[in-house]
């Protein structure tokens, strides 16, 4: 889930500091969420997917390959 969600905000061209306000959290939180050391309520989940602009399923089940491939390459 923790790259489905970083990808999610790329794809919407979000900074963390712009998604975490929209959803209501902290940036520290969301930067938690990405890398997967927590993960976000089940509460906040309908938030995410109305700003990230994803389907419940596709924020959840979304293969990490696939999430992988949106993440642009820093190293680019």
């Amino acid at each position: 889930m923790a790259m489905t969600l970083k990808a999610a905000r790329v794809n919407k061209n979000l900074s963390q500091m712009e998604a975490a306000k929209l959803i209501g959290v902290n940036a520290v939180t969301l930067s938690k969420w990405e890398t997967g050391r927590a993960f976000p309520s089940t509460k906040r989940i309908p938030k995410i997917t109305e700003v990230y602009g994803v389907k419940y399923d596709d924020l959840i089940f979304l293969p990490t390959d696939y999430a992988k491939s949106v993440i642009p390459d820093k190293r680019e």
